[in-house]
């Protein structure tokens, strides 16, 4: 095992029996792809959203999260995405990871067993802290908002 990799513990659901782990496709893929874990099919009408389980439950590292994300095939050519993108997995839960898919399409969307249905980043991140001021520095943009720093 390479020492720069993360060591993330996997736990298989037994309704996730018979399913890949969360697997790399290429070896320069960033997102493990997840599947679905459903005994039925589950079909997302147009504007519709549900939660998909996948599975499996996972311990992560101390100061790494899993970011939950679309696929982009599925985003292109059928508008589903994943809610809430990306998910934040912490590394203290312990339950099943699901995903929020949403059809933003205008057909219906059918998801079947062991679907790819989203990918997972698995990521360090740090924790701030945060000190109450009386007043921050000065910057050029100041409080301009949303697109004001493309103005010319």
């Amino acid at each position: 095992m390479n020492s720069d990799k993360p060591n993330i513990q996997i736990m298989r659901l037994p309704h996730g029996e018979g399913l890949d782990l969360p697997f790399y496709a290429t070896s320069h893929a960033a997102g493990a792809d997840l599947r679905a874990a459903i005994d039925e099919d589950i079909t997302l009408q147009p504007g519709e959203r549900k939660l998909i389980k996948t599975g499996f439950a996972m311990a992560l590292p101390d100061h790494y999260e899993a970011q939950i994300r679309p696929r982009s095939g599925l985003a292109l050519k059928q508008g589903i995405t994943v809610l809430n993108t990306p998910g934040t997995i912490d590394a203290d839960y312990r339950g099943e990871i699901g995903v929020i898919l949403i059809n933003l399409g205008d057909q219906p969307f059918t998801v079947s067993r062991g679907d790819r249905i989203a990918q997972m980043i698995i990521a360090p991140f740090v924790q701030a802290d945060f000190h109450a001021v009386d007043a921050l520095s000065e910057t050029v943009r100041g409080s301009g908002g949303f697109g004001s720093s493309g103005q010319r």
